[in-house]
């Protein structure tokens, strides 16, 4: 465990806006976590858990308590099932999967931050999302301190959603365990824009290792792969959920899917449409020049700009089809 202090959240979040730290807490095993969590509540000390920082918007005035950086590690396999440490990065871990012939994952791959944040969020890409594949998640309960094993059912995963999310600053993630299929072939592939480059039907299978390389090819392209020399990947990713909607709220010529009784529309369109399209920028924030769903940052950025240009986002596409948008990642406060 490691004390630091004065570090700007800047540094911490993909994102790169954010004030300093009163302490920084740096942690490498689940035991530290939970000790420096528990010694945060004791003190009365305001916490913010951070794992890779891929899905915060963190303030400008800097945290006045405790921030834990997750940097855990460990990947424990079981049969088939692998237990992983929170902060165990994302992306190595589906790399790792490829690698051992385990399918469930790898549509996943690039997405930056760290594996305890995942079944947070129901982190989801390219027809997969994690709570496919989650068995059990370890946790903290920060309301009587104790550590507890959450089913899938207890995690009441939604689209890009979970009881972990509706509860924030309950719960902090220790590990996570996931039920995969060994096999060298994905499981099947189920969107089309992915199928397309693998050339194959929807629903076919194709080797694991391609479906990664199409996923990273796809994610690059659309500057969603984390890359210092990429001005586009200083994002949070998607900053908005494709938004789920009553049928008869279908916005013509909005891409859609079925989704229950409901459809589910391009956000991305949407933006675009509402006149927000690639490369728009304000100041020092806009959207990616390659993709309209992510909003970037440039070096000088506060997170008030990006939430300001955010908010006329939202207002544009509500003005314009009635539809609202709701952010992806949290925009934290003390």
């Amino acid at each position: 465990m490691q004390l630091l202090t004065g570090v700007p959240l800047s540094e911490l979040t993909t994102l790169r806006v954010g004030g300093p730290v009163d302490r920084l807490v740096e942690v490498t095993t689940a035991d530290e976590l939970v000790a420096a969590v528990r010694e945060a509540d004791d003190a009365g000390r305001p916490l913010l858990v951070l794992g890779g920082g891929s899905n915060v918007v963190a303030p400008d005035a800097g945290w006045p308590g405790d921030v834990v950086a997750v940097r855990s590690r460990g990947v424990v396999r079981t049969g088939d099932a692998l237990e992983v440490q929170a902060g165990e990065p994302w992306d190595d871990l589906v790399a790792h999967t490829v690698a051992e012939g385990l399918a469930g994952i790898e549509a996943l791959s690039g997405i930056p931050g760290s594996t305890g944040a995942t079944p947070v969020q129901n982190v989801g890409a390219y027809g997969q999302e994690v709570a496919q594949t989650v068995t059990a998640v370890q946790v903290l309960d920060r309301r009587d301190g104790s550590v507890r094993t959450l089913s899938p059912a207890d995690c009441g995963f939604g689209y890009r959603d979970s009881a972990l999310k509706q509860h924030p600053g309950v719960f902090v993630v220790l590990t996570v365990t996931f039920g995969l299929e060994a096999s060298p072939l994905s499981m099947p592939v189920g969107y089309a824009e992915l199928a397309k480059r693998l050339g194959v039907a929807p629903g076919d299978r194709a080797p694991l290792a391609d479906v990664r390389a199409a996923v990273v090819e796809l994610r690059r392209g659309k500057g969603m792969v984390l890359d210092p020399g990429d001005p586009d990947s200083r994002s949070a990713g998607s900053f908005f959920t494709n938004p789920v909607v009553p049928a008869s709220m279908a916005v013509e010529g909005c891409p859609s899917w079925p989704a229950g009784e409901d459809v589910k529309l391009s956000a991305a369109w949407l933006v675009q449409h509402a006149g927000f399209g690639r490369g728009t920028r304000e100041g020092h924030v806009g959207t990616s020049s390659r993709h309209s769903l992510a909003l970037t940052t440039e070096p000088g950025a506060t997170a008030d700009e990006l939430l300001a240009f955010a908010g006329r986002v939202v207002d544009a596409v509500r003005d314009r089809f009635g539809v609202t948008l709701v952010p992806e990642p949290t925009a934290v406060r003390p």
